[in-house]
């Protein structure tokens, strides 16, 4: 590949093609092989999966509705607003939110990856012991798609998502980019381009307390680069101050009113002729000049604020500066030493090798946002700037394409005493639908992509294609099988057809695969296995699917639901629910380092929480229950939960388990 290089120029792109930025401008440009600067902008509707801290009266006021499709809430004063948790591809998620968010967002702050191996791996917690999670195979495929090529790939990628980024700015937004030394000049030439080099506005150099012991050609690094820009010069900043130091309070004095001052000089060293007046018997050196107006000198003087000789005349370096007066601190400057990275022992720590500290986020937040302002993260990790977005009173939307960042961030969110009301979006089925038509279709008729579609699938899960039959697309060592549709979850219906076109074959073991699956289907497979008389198993495809290189390497599993057993207790017009058992049915897919910490069943879940009043409408976790880093035990019972009547009701249970796969199961409980 070619490596990049600096070129002057007026940001027009070498291919030819018109440059997506605001205005032209000379300059430089960064150009490198497979540089392209027309940014596909994709759109896909938003899927809503789970609102959390909902109250019960919203709730009641949007029955009715079907929350899973994406209603827009961008209004800073709207009753309405969520903030939110996207779990996807961000330059797929970036594209999207442009429709509504276009202009909207305040603040940006961004800390993508920096290849160094860490970037989708990290330790989890079994139990009480500890493990290190290796990246899963969407992730892996993010970290090919990333430096595959080297750091042409990478600029490839950040290029694309910080023209999006811009668009997404308003009009007094500003982006912090956190990056290290092997990527910070590329990317300070990048974004000059996309923003223009007159929104640079500095460049912050974060030391840490303490280093990574990296050494590259002798020397530690300790120090990592925040770029900071503007979209244009209406920019919001927010003056903050560092602590006077030790020394720097020891200059102070205290006067004959007890306050305490230090003394300036009067004059500076510039010969200015109209500074260099006498005044009150005293006059400049030849080199020097007052540093202010007769008129200031004077005001000062009458003030008390100058401090005089012996004979009364004034001293030129006794201009009386009051602590109190001052803003308690040192201007925030550029080099930010006293921000510590997180330590081992530390009570934000979360074993996420990327967690930033959130003195640092809070920093950012304040000097560039005000109150309700809109925060993004796109590659929000841990989630530390929502994390302190959401405790400084700032709208937030951060998105991640780690399902664990997501649960991780989850949690964290959780944690705060009155959490606002978020929700967790994904592209689901609408990414499946595009990925389908590009895989598959072209010129080619709907009945010749459905096709394609399921010999592709079926060719993953190593089954022979049949045809003549309507409900089963293939078999595999005797098994009949199913393909479910890319762009909508496996209904009870559908399976009872294959289940009937088994019975008529006279074949009596069936697979489903499906993508996403009908609320409540656990409950009702083993019976209408009774029924028929046929062994049926249901197995996830996973997202993994999509991705071409996953593919090729064959890196793509399928794996069994898990089973979840649970005890419905109630007594009057409460209800509360009970874990008794869950099962990862394909023991194959967990690495043996986990299956020898699992002491009982309950270790592999991390997380669970219960919608209560399920309305066929989006899960709202009223209830939940969570491992964190402290506390590593697991309540197994809910709450109590008060019905306001009497009557049958549909709960919803969803578990996350400690590879951040999710598995929901649709009870009834009669109070």
């Amino acid at each position: 590949m070619e490596e990049p290089r600096v070129v002057s120029g007026t940001g027009s792109p070498s291919n030819g093609g018109p440059a997506p930025l605001a205005q032209e401008q000379d300059g430089v440009v960064l150009n490198w092989g497979g540089k392209r600067t027309e940014v596909n902008r994709i759109v896909l509707p938003f899927q809503r999966i789970e609102v959390v801290n909902e109250s019960r009266a919203t709730r009641e006021a949007e029955k009715g509705t079907f929350l899973r499709d994406f209603k827009p809430d961008v209004s800073a004063d709207s009753q309405e607003w969520r903030n939110k948790l996207i779990w996807g591809d961000n330059k797929y998620v970036l594209g999207s939110l442009l429709e509504h968010f276009a202009g909207k967002v305040d603040l940006m702050y961004i800390d993508p990856p920096f290849a160094t191996g860490q970037d989708f791996s990290f330790h989890l917690r079994v139990g009480n012991n500890q493990w290190l999670k290796e990246p899963s195979l969407i992730e892996e495929k993010a970290y090919r798609d990333t430096w595959g090529y080297g750091i042409s790939s990478y600029l490839s990628m950040m290029y694309e998502r910080l023209v999006l980024a811009r668009q997404l700015l308003s009009e007094r937004g500003v982006i912090y980019v956190h990056c290290d030394p092997r990527v910070n000049s590329y990317l300070r030439v990048i974004l000059e381009e996309i923003f223009g080099s007159q929104n640079f506005l500095n460049e912050i150099t974060w030391q840490r307390s303490t280093a990574h012991n990296m050494r590259t050609k002798g020397y530690v690094r300790s120090t990592e680069t925040i770029l900071f820009f503007a979209k244009g010069d209406q920019y919001t900043f927010n003056e903050q101050y560092t602590p006077y130091t030790e020394a720097q309070l020891g200059r102070y004095k205290k006067d004959d009113d007890g306050r305490l001052y230090k003394a300036e000089n009067l004059t500076f060293s510039t010969a200015n002729p109209s500074r260099q007046f006498e005044w009150r018997g005293t006059r400049p050196p030849p080199n020097r000049s007052w540093g202010a107006s007769l008129e200031q000198l004077e005001r000062w003087w009458k003030e008390g604020q100058i401090l005089k000789k012996r004979d009364g005349s004034p001293r030129m370096d006794g201009l009386k500066i009051f602590l109190d007066d001052t803003k308690g601190g040192n201007p925030l400057s550029t080099l930010w030493d006293d921000i510590a990275r997180i330590g081992n022992t530390s009570g934000e720590r979360l074993d996420y090798p990327t967690q930033k500290p959130e003195a640092l986020l809070n920093r950012i937040i304040d000097v560039s946002s005000n109150k309700n302002d809109l925060v993004m993260d796109f590659f929000a990790g841990s989630g530390t700037t929502l994390s302190c977005a959401e405790n400084l009173g700032r709208r937030w939307i951060g998105c991640d394409l780690s399902r664990w960042a997501i649960q991780i961030a989850r949690k964290r969110l959780l944690d705060h005493a009155g959490c606002r009301p978020f929700e967790v979006l994904n592209l689901g089925k609408y990414e499946r639908q595009f990925w389908q038509g590009v895989t598959f279709g072209g010129t080619r008729g709907e009945a010749t992509v459905l096709h394609q579609y399921l010999k592709f699938v079926l060719d993953l899960y190593k089954a022979e294609p049949m045809v003549g039959l309507v409900h089963l697309h293939g078999q595999r060592a005797g098994r009949m099988v199913h393909v479910g549709a890319a762009d909508a979850p496996v209904t009870l219906a559908e399976i009872r057809e294959a289940l009937d076109e088994c019975r008529k074959i006279k074949q009596s073991k069936l697979d489903i695969l499906g993508w996403e699956w009908e609320m409540g289907l656990h409950d009702v497979i083993e019976a209408e296995s009774k029924r028929t008389g046929t062994s049926l198993r249901l197995l996830q495809i996973p997202r993994e699917a999509m991705d071409k290189r996953a593919v090729d390497a064959g890196d793509v599993h399928f794996y069994e639901l898990a089973y979840l057993e649970i005890e419905t207790e109630t007594k009057g017009r409460e209800a509360r629910l009970k874990l008794k058992n869950f099962v990862i049915p394909s023991p194959e897919l967990i690495p043996n380092e986990v299956r020898k910490k699992i002491r009982r069943w309950s270790d592999y879940i991390d997380y669970w929480a219960v919608d209560f009043e399920f309305n066929d409408d989006t899960f709202h976790n009223q209830w939940q229950d969570y491992r964190t880093r402290a506390k590593r035990d697991l309540g197994l019972t809910s709450d109590w939960h008060d019905y306001k009547k009497t009557g049958r009701y549909k709960v919803l249970v969803k578990v996350f388990d400690i590879f951040g796969n999710d598995t929901t199961q649709l009870l009834e409980a009669k109070v």
